[in-house]
């Protein structure tokens, strides 16, 4: 698996022209074979964070060279960016933990309270 760490601030000129954009080629990139998953974070001085996992390091080079993607990175660069800054991670070891949901107490049961 690979990830993507792409941080980010957007000019006063990022504007309904950015966000359309961006909802456009998040529904896109999720029908490109290898993409696993994204989410995206602001901080309180308005740097962006948005992380990508992808499959395996072959999606996404065809993910850097896919034309609509050049497309908008190149609109990026030229109308919405102030910087940007990003860094590819493979990723080595994984851990997952999740809780069970708690289930109700049957009628009748002691719960302790």
């Amino acid at each position: 698996m690979v990830i993507v760490l792409f941080r980010s601030k957007l000019t006063a000129n990022a504007g309904s022209a950015y966000a359309d954009t961006l909802a456009e080629i998040e529904e896109y990139v999720k029908t490109r074979p290898g993409f696993i998953a994204a989410k995206g974070f602001t901080a309180e001085d308005g740097e962006r964070l948005t992380v990508v996992w992808w499959q395996d390091k072959e999606t996404l080079a065809a993910w850097q060279h896919d034309m609509r993607h050049m497309e908008v990175k190149q609109a990026g660069r030229k109308n919405w960016y102030e910087y940007y800054k990003m860094e590819v991670a493979e990723v080595y070891r994984q851990s997952d933990f999740a809780r069970e949901p708690a289930s109700k107490p049957q009628k009748g049961a002691v719960t302790g309270d």
